[in-house]
C-alpha cells in the first residue's frame, strides 16, 4: 500500500515537472532572447532619433555621445556604429568577434545605427535562465516526494497497525487499542475488528473460567482423597491394606497428571496471551513478594533490569516462571539472589537471568532439571517443569546456563521500537497510529 501510494504519486510528480519544466525553460531561453533583441532594438531607434535631434541643432557628433548606448538599462554589453551620410565612421565599445545579434536604425540624415552584442553573452543569460528552472523544477520534484511521504505514511500506517492488531487478534491476544485514524473506511475496518475482538475476548474468559473451575472442582477432591489413601496406608500395619492404599494412590497421581495435562493441552488450544510487558514492573512485583521472605533467612535480593526493556509475554506466566525461579534459588541456593536481564543477539530479544551463590545443580542432576518428577528431595520436582511450559507457551524458552553457582536463563521475544510502517510488529495492548507512544 505504502509503496504504491510513493510509486503513483512521484509517477504524477514527475510527469508534472517534465510536461511544465522542459517546456518553461525552453520558453524562459526564448524569453530573454528576444528581451535583449528588443532591448537592442530599442536602443539603435533611441541613438538615431539622438542623431536626428543633434542635426536639427548643428551639434556635431562625436564618439563620446554614444557611450551611453554601450551599456544599457539591465542589457548586455553591445558594440555601437554610426556610419553617417558622408561615410564618415562612428564607433564605441569593444568590437565583437565571432558569433553575434545585431540591430539596425536609420536616422533621417541618412545615418545608419548598427548596434551588436554576442552571440554567447545572449546564449549565456539564457542558460542562467533554463539553470533557475531547471532548480525550480527539482525543488518541486523533492517537495512532492516529501508530500507523497508524508501521504503515503498517513495512508498505510493504520492499515499496519491494523494488520497488527487483526494478528494479535488471531493468537488470542488482548484487544488492541486502534486511535481514529481519519479515514473513513479504515476505521469503520478497526469497529468491526474491535466488536470482534470483544466477542472472542468473551468466550476466551468464558472457556478459561471454565478450565479454572473445572481445574479446582477435581484438584480438590483428588487431593483430598491422596490424603486419605495416604492415612490409610500410614495407620494401618496390615501389608496388603498397605499395598492396595499405595496402588490406590499412584492411580489418583497419575490421574491428577492426566488433569494437568489436559487443561495444558486446553490452554495451548486457546492460544497465546503474550503482550507487550516491561520487564522491571513484572520483577518488581516478585521482589516485593520475596524479599521478606529472603530477608528472614538471612539472604540479599537484588534487581538489575533496565528500566526500559520490554518483552513480548503472558504477564501472568512470566511472573509465575520468575517466582518458580526465584524459590528454587531460595530453597535450594546460597548467598545473594540476582535477577537480571541483557539483550541478546541482533533481533532485540531479552535475557532474563536468576543467578545465585550457593553450591549449584548436582551433575547427576543437571541433564533432567526440567523433567517432572526430578528433585534433590526438598521440592516436588514440578516447578521448573511448569515454569518451562509456561515460558515455551509464549514463544520463549528456559535453560540452564549455569550449573556452578546455579542460573537460570529465560528467552522471551523483545517489543520492537520502532513505528516505521514497513515493520509489521504487534505493539500489545495499545496501537498508535500517530505518534509513538510507549504502553506503561
Amino acid at each position: 500500500m505504502r509503496r504504491r501510494v510513493l510509486q503513483a504519486t512521484i509517477a504524477a510528480v514527475t510527469v508534472a515537472v517534465l510536461l511544465l519544466g522542459f517546456p518553461l525553460a525552453f520558453l524562459g531561453a526564448q524569453y530573454a532572447r528576444d528581451t535583449e533583441v528588443r532591448e537592442l532594438e530599442n536602443r539603435a531607434l533611441s541613438l538615431a532619433s539622438t542623431i536626428d535631434f543633434r542635426d536639427s541643432r548643428d551639434i556635431a557628433m562625436t564618439e563620446s555621445m554614444l557611450d551611453p548606448y554601450v551599456d544599457g538599462t539591465n542589457a548586455l554589453a553591445a558594440s555601437v556604429l554610426v556610419v553617417e551620410a558622408d561615410g564618415t565612421r562612428l564607433q564605441a565599445g569593444e568590437p565583437i568577434t565571432g558569433r553575434s545579434l545585431s540591430a539596425e536604425a536609420a536616422a533621417g540624415t541618412g545615418a545608419l545605427v548598427i548596434l551588436t552584442i554576442s552571440w554567447w553573452d545572449v546564449f549565456w543569460l539564457s542558460a542562467r535562465v533554463v539553470t533557475l528552472v531547471v532548480a525550480a523544477a527539482v525543488v518541486a520534484f523533492a517537495a512532492g516526494i516529501a508530500m507523497a511521504m508524508w501521504q503515503a505514511n498517513r495512508l498505510a500506517a493504520p492499515l499496519v497497525y491494523l494488520a497488527a492488531s487483526a494478528e494479535q487478534l488471531g493468537s488470542g491476544q488482548v484487544r488492541p487499542s486502534l486511535e481514529p485514524s481519519g479515514v473513513e473506511e479504515i476505521d469503520l475496518v478497526a469497529a468491526e475488528l474491535a466488536r470482534s475482538s470483544d466477542r472472542m475476548a468473551g468466550r476466551l474468559a468464558a472457556e478459561r473460567q471454565f478450565a479454572s473451575d473445572a481445574s479446582h472442582q477435581l484438584r480438590t477432591p483428588l487431593t483430598a482423597l491422596s490424603m486419605r489413601l495416604e492415612e490409610i496406608a500410614a495407620a494401618s500395619d496390615d501389608p496388603g491394606i498397605q499395598d492396595e492404599a499405595r496402588i490406590s494412590l499412584e492411580q489418583v497421581e497419575r490421574l491428577v497428571t492426566v488433569v494437568d495435562d489436559l487443561l495444558g493441552r486446553s490452554r495451548r488450544a486457546q492460544g497465546g496471551t503474550t503482550e507487550a510487558v516491561r520487564l522491571i514492573d513484572v520483577v518488581r512485583q516478585q521482589e516485593e513478594e520475596w524479599e521478606p521472605t529472603f530477608r528472614a533467612a538471612g539472604r540479599e535480593l537484588v534487581l538489575d533490569v533496565a528500566e526500559d526493556t520490554q518483552v513480548l509475554a503472558t504477564p501472568g506466566a512470566l511472573a509465575q516462571a520468575i517466582a518458580t525461579l526465584i524459590e528454587n534459588s531460595l530453597k535450594h541456593g546460597g548467598g545473594r539472589t540476582t535477577v537480571r536481564s541483557r539483550p541478546s543477539g541482533p533481533s532485540g530479544a531479552t535475557v532474563v537471568e536468576v543467578a545465585d551463590e550457593g553450591d549449584g545443580v548436582p551433575d547427576e542432576l543437571a541433564p533432567r532439571i526440567f523433567e517432572r518428577g526430578t528433585t534433590s528431595g526438598a521440592g516436588t520436582g514440578l516447578g521448573l517443569a511448569l515454569a518451562r511450559d509456561l515460558v515455551t507457551a509464549d514463544g520463549g524458552r528456559l535453560e540452564l546456563a549455569q550449573r556452578r553457582p546455579a542460573v537460570f536463563a529465560i528467552f522471551l521475544a523483545g517489543v520492537p521500537r520502532s513505528l516505521d510502517p514497513d515493520v509489521v510488529m504487534p505493539r500489545g495492548s495499545v496501537v498508535s497510529t500517530g505518534k509513538e507512544r510507549r504502553r506503561r
